[in-house]
């Protein structure tokens, strides 16, 4: 149960609510990590917060996508807080890919895909001529051949990813049941590990309601 990682997304500017979600998952038969995204780490308090956090495993979810300069210099800014994962987009370029993984030390640097809000119509719009498994093939190769050290897809990608990517593969969209909110691409947790993925990105099933109840919806779900 311990080989795959879960990461739960903390997506709230409420400090309580935050340390109520780290106290709840904390003694758990999962490998648990914690994913901040810029919500949290634009609030008042958190980065902060992060800064006074021992012993886990903190997954700063930035998404970098700027010029090389740019994305060296704020991964040099944030490295007091000693975080384990940062997020970058893949599509900032080659350049600024490799410029990031020179400076991120002991930093996991992990490349982001096509996010899991996305579809086919919708890349169109945003002027891609290639569908999503196509174009995440792609920068799947990228990734590696920026000497990243983990990449984000869809759970749905996870199998063409694993052809050319061989290090850590993290899948967000992981549903329990059919809502999707406001993803398109998603699958179960137990399908994500069953196409090949490593460690998963999980939020609302588990931060919404009783959270000690949802951990064991999922090690049950994980168990069947």
């Amino acid at each position: 149960m311990k080989k795959n990682k879960i990461f739960v997304a903390c997506d709230s500017t409420n400090i309580s609510k935050i340390k109520k979600i780290i106290e709840h998952t904390s003694d758990t038969k999962l490998k648990i990590g914690y994913k901040f995204g810029l919500e949290f780490l634009n609030s008042k308090n958190g980065r902060n917060f992060i800064s006074k956090l021992k012993k886990k495993i903190i997954f700063v979810d930035l998404k970098l996508h700027d010029i090389p300069n740019t994305c060296v210099s704020t991964i040099k800014a944030i490295k007091d807080l000693r975080v384990n994962y940062l997020t970058i987009h893949i599509s900032s370029g080659l350049q600024a890919l490799k410029a990031a993984k020179k400076v991120s030390g002991p930093i996991r640097l992990v490349g982001v895909s096509i996010l899991t809000s996305l579809d086919n119509k919708e890349l169109k719009e945003i002027g891609f001529n290639k569908n999503i498994k196509r174009l995440v093939l792609h920068q799947a190769r990228l990734a590696k051949k920026a000497k990243l050290d983990a990449i984000v897809c869809s759970a749905k990608e996870v199998q063409i990813v694993r052809k050319v990517f061989k290090k850590e593969i993290i899948t967000p969209g992981i549903r329990f049941h059919s809502n999707n909110n406001d993803q398109k691409r998603v699958l179960t947790p137990k399908q994500a590990l069953k196409n090949g993925a490593h460690s998963l990105v999980i939020g609302r099933n588990i931060t919404r309601g009783n959270i000690k109840k949802n951990i064991k919806s999922l090690i049950s779900h994980l168990s069947q």
